[in-house]
């Protein structure tokens, strides 16, 4: 019950949540750190995997996104931006990954759960993904499949809005040609 008058204080201040569990992880609070581990490891695994391709390395860059955003976590300037921050890093992960790889194309093995045409259309998808560059497929894939929005896309890539838009029409165009392309082969 003590507790409650604390709460309102950060609530009054108008101190987000993210905001309170960074601030909690400067003063090297563990339970604050597994609290932003458990609000964003399943979509940062997801994103990873859609721009890496691979279940098993995503889960890899994730973690070594958690694990260098604590690290550096005094490097954050507002407590309040911790999911760009960490999206940020995972996506650079990434980005060094496929620079390093050379575009090997991966094997789809994320729709093993699953049954039937949305299977294949999903396979599909993934394995036309691959053929993008690394650029186009992260702001594809954080745009339409994380729905991030153009400013979150251009912060956690590290780039003007502008190139997010030019890029994402790119990707578009270069994926919709791909994608008819398939369409035509399958007919």
């Amino acid at each position: 019950m003590a507790d409650a008058p604390v709460v309102q204080v950060f609530d009054a201040q108008f101190i987000s949540e993210q905001a309170y569990w960074v601030a909690r992880c400067r003063r090297g609070d563990e339970s604050a750190m597994a609290a932003l581990v458990a609000k964003h490891r399943r979509r940062l695994i997801r994103v990873a995997a859609n721009v890496l391709r691979d279940a098993h390395e995503a889960e890899d860059v994730a973690q070594e996104a958690f694990v260098k955003a604590f690290r550096e976590i005094n490097r954050l300037r507002d407590d309040r931006a911790f999911s760009s921050y960490i999206y940020r890093i995972c996506v650079r992960l990434c980005m060094d990954r496929l620079r390093a790889k050379r575009s090997q194309p991966g094997i789809v093995d994320m729709a093993q759960n699953c049954e039937g045409p949305a299977v294949e259309t999903r396979v599909l998808v993934e394995k036309l993904l691959t053929k993008l560059s690394p650029e186009l497929r992260a702001t594809l894939v954080l745009r339409e499949m994380e729905q991030l929005s153009y400013e979150e896309v251009a912060e956690v890539l590290h780039v003007p809005v502008g190139t997010v838009r030019s890029r994402l029409h790119t990707a578009r165009e270069k994926f919709r040609a791909i994608w008819q392309e398939a369409m035509k082969e399958t007919d």
